[in-house]
């Protein structure tokens, strides 16, 4: 596997009145295409940072980020957005959906954007159905379970086709049963697509998941080591 994500030496230093806080210091790692990887830490620890930065959310203070060999820090707002709305997908503890609209329009969203061509009907299906979510397309956020909630906001991170999903604490929110299955799909858009998922927490169990846990502690990785005894969901949507 080649290297998708490239990070040297990154710091970032938040200036809050007097204080300095060095959210991260001297990070580097490597995340190669068709990994499925967790970066855990505690609260506080730089996890959250650091995902905001490989998501192209925000910008280290010093150090590189080169994604799929581009230095991120040499792209533009334009082109920033342009990463943000199609090359990766993102996928939150509390989903994000509009309320007062159908999964399928808030699966459609991305592609208003200036996401990829094609029927943007056809491919919010396809993606709804690729989570086991397509008879329940036209039901409301308040309509769904969290579960359901959680899998309509995976088909929105997938329908521009993204090369990475990054998802921060996705099973904070649901029972340890349902959280199982919202990993079953992760797991299985990893290893049947081959799309590289970063899954950001503070949970053993979810970590397990991954192939590698990146472990962040007070702005720097205290390890970085593949799973011996990775978790297989076995919990498939439908």
């Amino acid at each position: 596997m080649s290297d998708l994500i490239v990070v040297k030496d990154l710091t970032k230093v938040y200036t809050m009145g007097d204080v300095e806080v060095r959210a991260l210091q001297g990070v580097s790692l490597t995340i190669n295409h068709g990994e499925m990887v967790a970066i855990m830490g505690p609260s506080g620890s730089g996890k959250s940072t650091l995902m905001n930065i490989i998501g192209c959310l925000d910008q280290p203070s010093d150090g590189t980020y080169l994604l799929d060999g581009v230095d991120v820090a040499e792209l533009s707002d334009d082109q920033l957005a342009a990463i943000r709305n199609q090359k990766i997908g993102f996928v939150f503890q509390q989903y994000m959906l509009l309320q007062r609209t159908s999964a399928l329009r808030n699966v459609e969203l991305p592609m208003l954007y200036g996401g990829k061509g094609g029927s943007r009907n056809e491919r919010a299906k396809a993606a709804l159905t690729a989570v086991g979510m397509l008879e329940r397309s036209h039901h409301k956020p308040n309509e769904l379970s969290g579960g359901q909630q959680q899998r309509v906001a995976i088909a929105r991170a997938l329908v521009n086709e993204p090369r990475i999903i990054m998802a921060d604490e996705p099973t904070g929110a649901l029972d340890s049963r349902t959280g199982e299955e919202i990993m079953a799909i992760f797991q299985r858009l990893n290893r049947e697509q081959g799309i590289t998922v970063i899954l950001v927490t503070h949970e053993h169990d979810v970590a397990h998941h991954a192939e590698r846990i990146i472990s962040v502690r007070d702005g720097v990785i205290a390890s970085d080591e593949p799973v011996q005894d990775r978790v297989i969901a076995g919990a498939e949507p439908g």
